[in-house]
């Protein structure tokens, strides 16, 4: 699983990392580098809408609290986008409050990451969402050729 597809013609992920830390971000990165994935870095939540338009990364993660705009208003403000519907969020976080967690979720997080950052729950959460991402994308196939098929009919 070192080479994850995301269902986008076998090349290797696209992970951006959102974080205003520089150190938390970097840890980030650092931590990610067994997954062989292309990963970028945007230190606030205004950059990061800029990165994804032209990235189109296949996960996002997503820091909540951030000068300028939080991880909750970029969350959303994805989420509200149909041309960022497959983009896979997870928002790491300090806060451990369940109001917190049920706004990620009306957000349309989806995963949470807690402060301070296991490696390998990072690496298998990460896998996790990159396989959701490849089967979501396989079902989109599956049903389009489905409807040609019927369409033939």
């Amino acid at each position: 699983m070192a080479s994850q597809s995301a269902g986008k013609e076998n090349r290797p992920a696209e992970i951006l990392i959102v974080d205003d830390n520089i150190q938390n971000a970097e840890l980030l990165e650092a931590y990610l580098i067994p997954l062989e994935a292309n990963v970028r870095i945007a230190y606030d939540g205004i950059n990061a809408l800029e990165m994804i338009s032209e990235l189109k990364p296949d996960v996002v993660l997503l820091d909540v609290m951030m000068p300028r705009m939080s991880g909750f208003e970029v969350c959303e403000r994805l989420k509200n986008d149909p041309s960022n519907k497959d983009i896979m969020i997870a928002m790491v976080t300090a806060l451990h409050e369940t109001g917190d967690i049920e706004r990620g979720v009306d957000c349309g997080a989806d995963e949470f990451l807690h402060k301070p950052i296991n490696k390998s729950e990072l690496l298998t959460r990460v896998k996790a969402l990159l396989r959701v991402r490849d089967l979501e994308s396989e079902l989109e196939r599956t049903l389009s050729y489905m409807e040609e098929l019927e369409n033939r009919d």
